[in-house]
């Protein structure tokens, strides 16, 4: 049955796309990235761009692109860093896949799959970057795009605590973290770093400005470290804390914090088994999230083992 909002009342058209030929049901159509609007015979085509990255050569011929088969010459900005071509008519769909091909660009993807990662510009150019973001996201999408999942899956990747990609409300989500340490003889007793921290994690020492630091407080932003004139203090280590099982939409879910210094060599490993165990014990239909709730949270952190360790001793020094 179709939205009544469609003027098209019919569920099938017929299409002549890779993987696609015949009459398709709408649904099929949008899993495919071909998303049926309200109006007869127009669709929105969804580009695949990890990151929200784009060569400025290839945005221009994505531009000629759209204004050659867009009914009303439009592009939509996506709020998951993807580029849609409105008012595309669906006898258009091959050769507008033929010619984004030949500039090298793919159509995305919907429905039950691990969708296209999102990601801020991390540690390339921003100053708050602790990690490098856009490398991760073309990482996984190479390796997981497209893997099939009981619902949607949805990655990202944010470089630091600000967290401008909203790891929280992610499927599975990767936040970039720095772990200070203080080097004592480098130390003059600024108070700098007092005024750094926004979390009220350093204390100044009112008789000799040196900082006594709360690692409870901390949430391994970096901005003591950026912030001292001494090199007093020092990235002790980087990692990616991890969060699993987050949604928005109708029915929002805060995700779980699952590690706090993930190594970056072990992304991969932990989204694959994440992949995995979710495959294993997801309903169809059902995010990862609600299957966790409905499973426990206790079956995916067994399942995932040693992968999460983040171990560190109280003193500051990592364990072996």
């Amino acid at each position: 049955m179709t939205d009544h909002y469609i003027e098209d009342k019919t569920n099938k058209v017929e299409v002549n796309v890779e993987g696609m030929d015949g009459k398709v049901n709408f649904d099929d159509l949008k899993s495919g990235g071909f998303i049926k609007q309200k109006q007869k015979d127009l669709f929105t085509v969804r580009l695949r761009c990890p990151g929200g990255r784009l060569t400025t050569d290839k945005l221009v011929e994505i531009s000629k692109i759209a204004k050659k088969y867009s009914k009303e010459g439009v592009i939509h900005l996506s709020y998951r860093q993807s580029l849609e071509i409105l008012y595309v008519d669906y006898n258009d769909f091959s050769a507008i896949v033929a010619d984004l091909e030949a500039i090298g660009q793919k159509v995305a993807s919907c429905g039950p799959r691990v969708r296209v990662p999102t990601a801020c510009g991390g540690c390339e150019y921003n100053p708050n970057g602790l990690s490098d973001t856009q490398g991760l996201a073309k990482m996984v999408d190479d390796k997981f795009f497209g893997t099939p999942t009981p619902h949607k899956f949805k990655t990202c990747f944010s470089g630091c605590p600000i967290d401008c990609s909203r790891t929280k409300e992610m499927d599975l989500g990767f936040q970039g973290v720095v772990d200070p340490k203080w080097v004592e003889p480098l130390c003059t007793g600024c108070t700098i770093c007092e005024q750094a921290c926004k979390e009220g994690a350093i204390v100044a020492d009112p008789e000799t400005g040196q900082p006594i630091f709360d690692r409870e407080k901390c949430i391994f932003c970096g901005d003591c470290i950026r912030a001292c004139p001494t090199e007093a203090w020092v990235p002790l280590r980087h990692g990616q804390t991890v969060r699993v099982g987050g949604k928005h939409g109708r029915h929002p879910m805060e995700a779980i914090e699952v590690c706090t210094f993930l190594p970056e060599e072990r992304i991969a490993a932990v989204i694959e088994k994440s992949i995995e165990w979710y495959n294993t014990h997801g309903n169809r239909y059902e995010r990862i999230g609600s299957a966790l709730q409905r499973v426990g949270v206790k079956s995916y952190m067994d399942f995932m083992g040693d992968l999460l360790d983040d171990s560190i001793k109280s003193t500051g020094e990592l364990t072996d």
